[in-house]
C-alpha cells in the first residue's frame, strides 16, 4: 500500500538574518591550494592581519606543557588570566570580561543594550560584526558618510537619531586610521550616560607604538565613563588568533550584563594559558610592533612610487586605495592566483586592498607581484 504524502511547507527562519551578508574571513591557504594547484610554500596570506612572528616562544612552551589537561574543562573564573589583565591596565577583575575573542563581548554588548526598536550608530567603514550582530536582533544601522572617523559627524548623527549604541573603531579596521586619544575624551563628555559607546582597540599595540597621541587608556576611560566599554583582543599583537581570545573592560555594572549573556566555558583551558602567558612577554610584543613600523615604511614608499594612495595606517595592516583604471577584484584575483592572498575591500564599496604587514620577505614578494599587475 502507497503511503500518503503530507503536503510539507518550507522552513522558515527568523527574518533578521534575510539581510544579512555572511561575514567574509581572509582565503585560508588550504582553499588557495586546493582552487590553484599552488605549492603551500609558494603561498603568502596577507588577508587576516595575523602577527607574522607567530606568538611568543614562551606561550608555545606552555602551551605544551598543560596539554595534558584537554580532556578537563577550563577554569570558567579565568582568575589567571583576569588577573593578568588587571595588573597591566590597573583595573579589577569586576572590570573584565572575556569573550572567545572581542567579536563575542560585542555580541554580548549587542544583545544587552540593544533591541529591535534601537539604533546603533557606526562609522562608513569599519568592522563588519557590529552591523552583523546588530541585524542578529532587527537593530536599525546608522551610519557615517566620512571615511576616516569624524566625530563631528558622529556627534550630528548622534543628536539626530538617538542611537542605544555607538561604535568607534580606533585604529579602525579595515582603513587603519586612528583617532587622537583628546579627541575622543571630548566626544564621550557630550553623550547621555544611557548611550553605550563602545571603543574597540583590538589595534592599540601597534597605534602605541607608533603615535601616543592616539593612546587610550582603559583605566582611564572606565574612572570618567560609566557608559564605556573598551574592547582588547589577543588576536593582533600577541600572534593568538587561533586561539580566540579577547576581553571587555568597563565599569562593574555593565561586565554583570554582560556576563549574564556569557556561555560557560567561553575559552580553552589552552587559550587561558596561551593569553596569561602572553601578557608576560612584552619584550616579544615590542620586537613585533618596532619591526611592523619598520616594515609599514616599505610600504609607504612602494605606494608613492607606484602612485597609489595609502591610508595613514597605525595598525598591523595597510589599506591602498587604487587609481580609477585599476580594479581591487581584479587586483586581487590576479594576486590571488600567484599565491598572494590579500583582502579586496569592494564589499565595503571601496576599491581598495587591505595588506597585512608581513616579514621582509613576504612583503618583498608582494611589492614585485603587485607591481607587476598594475
Amino acid at each position: 500500500m502507497a503511503r500518503k504524502l503530507h503536503k510539507r511547507g518550507v522552513m522558515k527562519f527568523n527574518k533578521h538574518l534575510e539581510n544579512i551578508t555572511t561575514y567574509e574571513a581572509g582565503k585560508p591557504i588550504e582553499l588557495v591550494v586546493r582552487e590553484f594547484g599552488i605549492n603551500p610554500k609558494d603561498i603568502v596570506k596577507l588577508a587576516s592581519n595575523e602577527n607574522p612572528h607567530g606568538c611568543s616562544p614562551k606561550v608555545r612552551e606552555a602551551v605544551g606543557n598543560i596539554l595534558s589537561k584537554m580532556s578537563l574543562y577550563p577554569d570558567d573564573s579565568m582568575v589567571k588570566l583576569k588577573d593578568a589583565l588587571s595588573r597591566k591596565y590597573e583595573v579589577t577583575n569586576d572590570n573584565l570580561v572575556i569573550g572567545s575573542g572581542s567579536d563575542q563581548v560585542i555580541e554580548f554588548a549587542i544583545h544587552a543594550k540593544a533591541s529591535s526598536s534601537s539604533k546603533i550608530l557606526i562609522n562608513s567603514v569599519t568592522f563588519a560584526m557590529y552591523e552583523i550582530y546588530a541585524k542578529h536582533i532587527g537593530a536599525e544601522i546608522i551610519r557615517t558618510a566620512s571615511v576616516p572617523h569624524d566625530l563631528e559627524e558622529f556627534y550630528k548623527l548622534y543628536l539626530e537619531q538617538k542611537p542605544s549604541m555607538i561604535f568607534l573603531c580606533t585604529p579602525n579596521n579595515p582603513t587603519g586610521d586612528a583617532i587622537d586619544a583628546k579627541e575622543l575624551y571630548q566626544f564621550l563628555r557630550k553623550i547621555d550616560s544611557d548611550t553605550l559607546v563602545v571603543v574597540d582597540c583590538a589595534y592599540m599595540e601597534y597605534a602605541i607604538g607608533k603615535d601616543e597621541s592616539k593612546k587610550v587608556e582603559p583605566k582611564d576611560l572606565i574612572a570618567e565613563f560609566d557608559n564605556v566599554l573598551y574592547l582588547g583582543t589577543f588576536s593582533k599583537a600577541y600572534g593568538l588568533g587561533g586561539m580566540r581570545v579577547g576581553y571587555g573592560i568597563a565599569n562593574p555594572k555593565i561586565i554583570k550584563e554582560l556576563y549574564k549573556l556569557r556561555p560557560p566555558f567561553n575559552i580553552t583551558t589552552l587559550s587561558l594559558e596561551a593569553a596569561t602567558v602572553a601578557l608576560s612577554d612584552e619584550e616579544f610584543v615590542q620586537m613585533c610592533i618596532a619591526d611592523n613600523i619598520k616594515e609599514m615604511k616599505r610600504y609607504e614608499e612602494f605606494a608613492k612610487a607606484q602612485k597609489i594612495d595609502i591610508i595613514e595606517s597605525y595598525t598591523n595592516f595597510v589599506t591602498l586605495r587604487l587609481n580609477n583604471n585599476q580594479n581591487s577584484t581584479e587586483i586581487s584575483n590576479s594576486l590571488l592566483q600567484k599565491g598572494m592572498i590579500v583582502r579586496n575591500l569592494s564589499s565595503y564599496n571601496m576599491n581598495a586592498i587591505r595588506v597585512t604587514i608581513g616579514t621582509t620577505e613576504q612583503n618583498s614578494r608582494f611589492f614585485e607581484l603587485l607591481a607587476q599587475i598594475i
